[in-house]
C-alpha cells in the first residue's frame, strides 16, 4: 500500500508482529501506482535495511516477487526463504564428490566385502511410508530356537560416500537435515545418494552399519554385536503392508498382495519376520514405559493430493499404528546401543542427544490450571507424568488428553544435540522423555547430518579409520547449528501442513468441525479440532451476541456468551465456554489470502432465564 509520500510505498509483512516496511517506489513495479489494487495480494521477499529509533516502521528493499499470496508454490518458496532452507540444486563441486559411474552401474567394490560382515544371504526387509524413496533402515529377525531371536537393525552407511572435509560434507553440514513438506522433500544430500547408492533398495547390495542382538521374545538382550556390514534387502514393505500382516496374523498371503520379494524367499518368510518383530516390539515398548518413558505425541494432519494440480483433495489425521511402533522400538534400541558405544570410546567427543526436563516456571501454570478442573498431574518425573496422562487419554476422555498434551507442549523443551566434552556433568546427558542416561541419533543418516557424525565415530571405534580431529570446542557450534536447522525444519513442515489445510478449506469449504476449548481470552478462545489436531483461535466479537462476559478470576476461566434471538427462538440464550468445553466451529477462507476464519456455531441450547 502507498503512503502519502509518492517516493515510497508501505508493505505489510505476513507476520503481524512485524510493523509495515517502507520500500522505495523505484523498486516497485512500474505500474504500481496506477494499478496498486493488482498488487495487494502479491507476495514479496523484502529485506529490512534500517530501523530508525524514532520511527515505528522499518526501511527496506524488495528482493523478489514470489507470486500470488495463498498460492501453494509462492507460499512454499516464501516459507523456505524465511526460515533459511536451502532448496537450490547441488553445485557441480558437490556433485563432483559422487561416484562418476552411472547410478545403475555402481557396485560395492569387491575388496570391501572382506572387511564387513556379510548379511546379503539373510532375509532383511524395509518398512517405510508407501511413498518413501530414501530407505535408510532395514530389519532382520531369525528364530534361533529355545525362545531366542537374532534381531538386526541395519542402517545405510552414508559416511562411506560423504567424506569429512569435502564440498559434499560441507553442504550436508550446512543443510543439516532434509526438510519434509506436504508436496515434496528438500533433501540434505543429492538424490543419487538419497534414492540410489545409499538407499536400502530391494535386491541391491548396500553398505550398512548393523546392530544385532540375541534376545528373548520378551526383549531381554542376551548378546549384542555392532559393526560394519553389507545387506541385500529382500522386500520393500510399506507400513500398510506390515499392518495388514499384524492385523491378520493367520492369513496366507499371496505374492500379488505384497511387494516383490527377492532372494528366494516367499510370503510366509515375510509374514513370520513381521510377526516375530511385532511380538518382540510389543514387549520392548511395554518395558520401556514401565521404566519411565513419556509420550507426548500431538496429532498430525496428512493430505491426499490431486495428481494433476498438486492441490489437496482430502485430509485426515495421521494415525500411528502397530507397524509404526514396531520400527520405532528397534530404532530407539539401536540409537541407545550406539550412544553407549561411542561415548565409551570417545567420552569427550561423542555426539549425543539430550532432552531437558519440563520448564518448571511454565509447568506450574499448567498444573495449577488443570487442578481447577479436577485433573491432577504428577510432574515429579517423566514416569509419573505418563501415569497421570494415561487416565485422560482413554477412549472416553481422548479429547481431554489431546488438550493436556497441547498444554504440556509449552513447558516441554526441545531435545538437543551436543558434544559430550562440552557438558562436563553426565546428569545433563539425560533424555527426559525416554528416561535414559545416554541417547543419540544413528538410524537416519540420509536425512540427518548428526547421524553421519555418529557413524564416523562408530567406524573409528570399530577400528575402521580415525575419529575427527575436531576438538569439543569445534564440535559444539556444529551441534548447535544442527539444533537450529532441525527446529527450522520442523517449523517449515508445520507451516506447509497449515498452508495445504488453508488451501483445502478455500477450495472445498466451508467445513464444520467438532473442537475442544484449550484456552480462554476476553473476546476469543483457542480450540483444537478433534479430528485433525489443528489449533485455531475463535473470535466472538462479530457473532450475533447481546452480551460477552469474561471471568478471569473465577476458579475456572469462563467466557459467557448471550446469543440474540434468531428466527427459531424468541428469547436469547446463554452459552458458557471454559477449558475442555466441546464446541462446533465453521472453517472458511478469510478475506486475507492464506488465512482461515474459525467461527463458533450457534448452539441449540441453553435458555437464558
Amino acid at each position: 500500500m502507498r503512503d502519502r509520500n509518492p517516493s515510497s510505498a508501505l508493505f505489510s509483512p505476513v507476520d503481524s508482529r512485524v510493523s509495515r516496511i517502507i520500500i522505495p517506489m523505484a523498486e516497485c513495479p512500474q505500474d504500481f501506482v496506477n494499478r496498486s489494487k493488482d498488487y495487494e495480494t502479491v507476495l514479496y521477499i523484502a529485506r529490512i535495511t534500517e530501523w530508525p529509533e524514532t520511527s515505528n516502521m522499518a526501511k527496506g528493499h524488495l528482493v523478489k516477487s514470489l507470486g500470488q499470496a495463498g498460492e501453494i508454490e509462492a507460499e512454499t518458496e516464501g516459507i523456505l526463504i524465511e526460515y533459511g532452507i536451502d532448496s537450490s540444486e547441488f553445485s557441480p563441486e558437490v556433485l563432483a564428490c559422487l561416484p562418476e559411474i552411472p547410478e545403475d552401474a555402481w557396485k560395492i567394490p569387491q575388496e570391501v566385502y572382506s572387511s564387513r560382515r556379510d548379511f546379503t544371504s539373510q532375509f532383511t526387509l524395509t518398512i517405510d511410508p508407501a511413498t518413501a524413496r530414501d530407505l535408510d533402515d532395514a530389519l532382520s529377525c531369525i528364530a534361533l530356537g529355545d525362545g531366542l531371536f537374532e534381531v538386526g537393525v541395519h542402517i545405510a552407511d552414508v559416511s562411506y560416500f560423504v567424506k569429512e572435509g569435502t564440498e559434499l560434507d560441507s553442504v550436508a553440514a550446512e543443510r543439516s537435515t532434509s526438510v519434509y513438506l506436504v508436496q515434496k522433500v528438500v533433501p540434505m544430500l543429492p538424490r543419487l545418494l538419497c534414492e540410489q547408492l545409499c538407499s536400502l533398495n530391494p535386491a541391491e547390495d548396500r553398505l550398512t552399519f548393523s546392530v544385532v542382538w540375541t534376545m528373548t521374545e520378551d526383549g531381554e538382550i542376551i548378546d549384542e554385536w555392532c559393526g560394519r556390514s553389507i545387506i541385500c534387502s529382500c522386500v520393500k514393505m510399506s507400513y500398510q503392508h506390515a499392518q495388514g500382516i499384524i492385523e491378520q496374523p493367520e492369513k496366507v498371503w499371496q505374492p500379488e498382495e505384497l511387494p516383490p520379494i527377492s532372494g528366494g524367499h516367499d510370503t510366509n518368510t515375510v509374514r513370520q519376520c513381521v510377526l516375530n518383530l511385532h511380538k518382540i516390539a510389543l514387549n520392548l515398548r511395554k518395558k520401556r514405559f514401565s521404566n519411565g518413558a513419556l509420550a507426548l505425541n500431538q496429532m498430525k494432519i496428512q493430505f491426499s493430493l490431486d495428481k494433476e494440480t498438486g492441490y489437496p483433495n482430502g485430509y485426515s489425521a495421521y494415525e500411528q499404528k502397530d507397524s509404526n511402533r514396531l520400527v520405532e522400538e528397534f530404532m530407539l534400541l539401536a540409537n541407545m546401543a550406539v550412544a553407549h558405544k561411542i561415548y565409551k570410546h570417545y567420552p569427550d567427543r561423542a555426539i549425543l542427544r539430550r532432552h531437558p526436563a519440563l520448564q518448571e516456571s511454565l509447568l506450574t501454570g499448567v498444573t495449577d490450571l488443570c487442578s481447577r478442573f479436577g485433573i491432577q498431574l504428577d510432574t515429579s518425573s517423566a514416569r509419573s507424568l505418563q501415569e497421570s496422562l494415561t487416565h485422560y487419554i482413554g477412549e472416553k476422555s481422548q479429547a481431554v488428553g489431546y488438550v493436556l498434551v497441547n498444554m504440556l507442549a509449552k513447558p516441554l523443551q526441545a531435545a538437543q544435540y551436543f558434544c559430550s566434552g562440552v557438558l562436563g556433568d553426565e546428569s545433563l546427558f539425560h533424555h527426559y522423555a525416554l528416561n535414559v542416561p545416554l541417547y543419540t541419533h544413528f538410524t537416519s543418516p540420509i536425512r540427518r547430518y548428526p547421524d553421519i557424525l555418529v557413524h564416523r565415530l562408530l567406524a573409528a571405534s570399530l577400528g575402521a579409520g580415525e575419529p575427527s580431529d575436531k576438538s569439543p570446542a569445534e564440535l559444539h557450534p556444529i551441534t548447535e547449528h544442527c539444533n537450529d536447522k532441525k527446529n527450522s525444519a520442523k517449523t517449515v513442515s508445520d507451516l506447509s501442513a497449515q498452508l495445504f489445510f488453508t488451501v483445502f478449506v478455500k477450495e472445498c469449504g466451508p467445513l464444520e468441525e467438532e473442537a475442544i476449548v484449550m484456552g480462554i481470552l476476553d473476546h476469543s478462545f483457542d480450540v483444537l479440532l478433534l479430528r485433525l489436531g489443528v489449533a485455531k483461535r475463535v473470535f466472538v466479537e462479530k457473532l450475533p451476541l447481546s452480551e460477552i462476559t469474561y471471568d478471569k478470576e473465577a476458579k475456572k476461566p469462563t467466557l459467557t456468551l448471550v446469543w440474540k434471538p434468531d428466527s427459531d427462538n424468541i428469547r436469547p440464550f446463554r452459552q458458557t465456554i471454559t477449558i475442555f468445553t466441546i464446541v462446533r466451529v465453521n472453517l472458511s477462507a478469510a478475506d486475507t489470502p492464506g488465512k482461515i476464519v474459525a467461527t463458533l456455531q450457534r448452539p441449540e441450547s441453553e435458555w437464558d432465564e
